[in-house]
């Protein structure tokens, strides 16, 4: 009788423990499956909001691409507008081959030889240059958006012994030819002075050769160039 008492109660604990076990083994696989459950939800939230994000973002993209597009546009109109107002009021000059306009994208390039603005050997404005370069001031301060650099250049003749006290060097003669055309396009055509520069060249950017009379005279020249201004793009949306 005490045997089979206490094989019944031996019967019992064990029957409890397994049931506990099974129990705990039952609600650990389902505590896994649910953070598992919760886990690929979580997911698949996230998930979501990031599709969400990257189609704003490609809206965005699509939006200032199109307005960068036309603004582009715009301003490729205006240098067309401006190459064309050029072309016109210099027509004379440009026939008697004083004056080379080039257009290329989005700059643009007026090239004048040194006799249209200057005596020889000198950087002041003839009385005839400062006409001229008024009638091209007048075209090119209505430009937006624009850097006008001025740049001076010479041919590969050294300064001549008697002009060397005020110019040692075709380097001096080229920067003050260059400096004297901006400060005239800022002082009397009105072009704003952030948008200017200045800088001479010498003679180390030839555009014909020095080996003759004609190719020296090409290679004196200033030249205004009409240039986008990187400092003023519009900034990337974020």
């Amino acid at each position: 009788m005490k045997v089979a008492t206490i094989l019944s109660v031996i019967a019992a604990i064990l029957l409890a423990v397994t049931t506990w076990y099974f129990y705990q083994s039952t609600s650990s696989a389902q505590k896994e499956r649910d953070d598992l459950r919760n886990s690929q939800e979580e997911l698949l939230t996230r998930v979501s909001n990031l599709e969400q994000e990257k189609a704003a973002i490609a809206d965005r993209l699509e939006a200032q691409i199109a307005s960068l597009s036309t603004e582009k546009e715009k301003e490729l109109d205006r240098l067309r507008s401006t190459y064309d107002t050029l072309v016109t009021d210099l027509k004379s000059e440009i026939e008697q081959g004083q004056i080379t306009i080039t257009k290329m994208a989005d700059w643009l390039s007026v090239s004048m030889i040194d006799k249209i603005l200057f005596a020889s050997g000198e950087a002041d404005l003839t009385p005839e240059g400062l006409k001229v370069l008024e009638r091209v001031g007048n075209v090119l301060k209505n430009t937006e958006n624009k850097v006008v650099r001025v740049e001076g250049h010479t041919d590969n003749v050294p300064i001549s012994p008697a002009l060397t006290k005020k110019f040692a060097t075709n380097w001096e003669l080229s920067t003050a030819r260059a400096t004297n055309v901006a400060r005239f396009l800022q002082e009397k055509a009105g072009i704003a002075s952030e948008r200017l520069e200045a800088v001479g060249l010498s003679e180390y950017h030839p555009v014909s050769t020095n080996n003759t009379a004609k190719g020296r005279a090409l290679n004196r020249r200033i030249e205004i160039a009409l240039l986008p201004n990187l400092r003023e793009q519009p900034a990337t949306a974020k």
